[in-house]
């Protein structure tokens, strides 16, 4: 008689394979813990920031020691390139650059509070390019003309100046160009290229409207687009597109061309964005100072040349450009008054090349420009800029 096996037999497992939880199941964090952790991190963020505004502070004592100037636009996009390009997300580039420029404006302003002359009040597209480049955290002086911002530099009453130089529909802005030739001594600093997106802006119905005020190039720059949903409105000229959306709040049937801030300040309604007949629609800013920029590596040169008024002169004048490889980006033409009676008009010339006044290749082709020259004035050399959003 076979004998019956005495091992133990394992007991079976009481827990159902399919309810077994693997290994590196990890369970879903709850919102309280992930607020505490936010709130912990929100500590150590404004810790490092304070120790952040604490070198600024001592950097402001050496430069201030050097006679060196508080703001620097190729240390601040220096700055900003290396923060950009250190982020992985997912927080935006253009965040970024937002929290960065307010935090360089809040330290720069325990250095020192600059003084900036702009064109139009507050909310107009000069305004906000002033915005962009200089942050909150300084005293933005609204003034009524382009030649009272060159004027109050001049003066010494501000620190900077902000101006429209060229936008990508209009071309040049001449009262700009005009005040370069009355006062070439003031350099170029910076450059702003601000997208434009222009609003209408209003308290009535389209239908109603009887009235569209704003500046004359944001008029022209929506003039199909008033032409077409607004043809029973006048259209008419004011010195900003600010002013146009003070006015839009008082009158009744009136509206604005105007940005989305100016809509926010007035308390208007936005009736229609993006009006603007072209998407690409950017204007440039030069930011203006007493004294020029550093050198970045990543610049370009402004010129004010007046050539001889002869037959085949600008090209002569400008060829030295192209025989050492300088690149030339943007050209402007500039009559200069002349006597009464004059069939021959001169001619200045505003020309932009890629490079910085110290680079020997650029200084090398300025030095032959300037022989073929009646007259050539460096009107700055500054670091190129990235189109931002208005």
């Amino acid at each position: 008689m076979a004998r019956k096996s005495s091992s133990p037999v394992p007991p079976a497992s009481s827990t159902p394979a399919a309810a077994a939880e693997p290994p590196d199941a990890k369970k879903t964090p709850s919102l309280a813990s992930l607020r505490s952790e936010i709130d912990r991190m929100d500590k150590e963020l404004v810790a490092i920031l304070n120790r952040r505004a604490e070198i600024a502070v001592q950097i402001g004592k050496v430069k201030n020691s050097n006679g060196m100037e508080i703001f620097s636009a190729a240390r601040e996009e220096e700055v900003l390139a290396k923060v950009l390009g250190a982020s992985q997300g997912p927080l935006p580039q253009d965040t970024l650059r937002l929290i960065f420029r307010e935090l360089m404006s809040g330290t720069r302003s325990l250095q020192r509070t600059l003084r900036v002359a702009c064109l139009g009040p507050k909310y107009s597209y000069s305004h906000l390019a002033s915005v962009a480049k200089f942050g909150e955290a300084v005293e933005h002086v609204p003034l009524g003309s382009i030649a009272a911002v060159f004027e109050e530099l001049n003066r010494r009453h501000v620190q900077f100046g902000i101006v429209p130089l060229e936008n990508s529909t209009d071309g040049r802005i001449a009262d700009t160009l005009d005040m370069f030739t009355k006062l070439p001594n003031l350099k170029i600093r910076a450059e702003v290229r601000l997208r434009i997106h222009h609003c209408l802006l209003g308290r009535c119905e389209w239908s109603q409207m009887r009235r569209v005020y704003s500046k004359s190039q944001a008029i022209s720059q929506c003039r199909n687009w008033l032409g077409k949903n607004l043809p029973q409105a006048a259209k008419i000229e004011v010195v900003s597109t600010a002013a146009a959306a003070e006015l839009a709040q008082r009158e009744e049937f009136a509206g604005a061309v105007a940005s989305k801030p100016a809509a926010q300040a007035y308390r208007l309604n936005i009736l229609a964005e993006n009006i603007e007949d072209q998407s690409n629609n950017v204007t440039r800013f030069a930011v203006i100072a007493e004294t020029p920029e550093a050198r970045t590596g990543r610049d370009k040169t402004t010129l004010m040349a007046r050539i001889p008024n002869d037959p085949g002169s600008l090209v002569k004048t400008i060829a030295p450009l192209e025989k050492m490889g300088v690149n030339m980006t943007w050209i402007e033409s500039f009559p200069i008054p002349s006597a009464a009676g004059d069939k021959n008009p001169a001619y200045l010339f505003f020309l932009d090349v890629e490079g910085h006044i110290d680079d020997p290749i650029v200084q090398k082709a300025v030095d032959s420009i300037r022989k073929r020259c009646e007259r050539l004035d460096v009107l700055g050399s500054y670091p190129r800029s990235e189109v931002i959003e208005s």
